[in-house]
């Protein structure tokens, strides 16, 4: 009898094991699947910001470019163009991030980085540890009592 219940308590427990690991693999899909979302919505918001920012910066840097033009032309001094330059530069780096293909290089060099280059991913000091975060979390408490 003993053998009988042994046996059943053993099957219930494979199975509990067995529901657990289908639980936990199932909530780290889910909380993958949040975090990407949550990252494709802030490169989203990103993107969004720039393209309006560039709608404002546009109409500023023609706004600028003509009154530059107009200023050099009656001045007969070309170097009153010159603030043209920097900001062209500015409006060609949002356009490219709004509008380009700025992302695509950036996600590229990203990979290449983590491919060929991990030892500058590195932190300083290495990695954090649980015993690293102790001794910083009992240097600071004022609360903790050393047994």
């Amino acid at each position: 009898m003993g053998f009988v219940f042994s046996k059943s308590m053993n099957e219930n427990l494979k199975a509990q094991q067995e529901f657990m690991l289908m639980n936990s693999r199932l909530q780290l899909e889910r909380q993958l699947l949040m975090q990407n979302q949550m990252r494709e919505r802030q490169t989203a918001m990103q993107i969004a910001w720039t393209r309006e920012f560039l709608k404002y910066f546009g109409t500023f840097f023609g706004l600028a470019a003509i009154g530059l033009t107009a200023g050099a032309i009656k001045k007969k001094n070309p170097g009153v163009l010159l603030p043209i330059v920097p900001l062209s530069f500015i409006f060609a780096y949002q356009y490219d991030m709004g509008y380009g293909t700025l992302l695509q290089r950036i996600k590229g060099e990203a990979e290449n980085i983590l491919d060929t280059q991990n030892a500058l991913l590195e932190p300083p000091k290495g990695p954090l540890t649980f015993e690293d975060l102790e001794k910083i979390r009992r240097s600071q408490s004022k609360f903790f009592i050393e047994k």
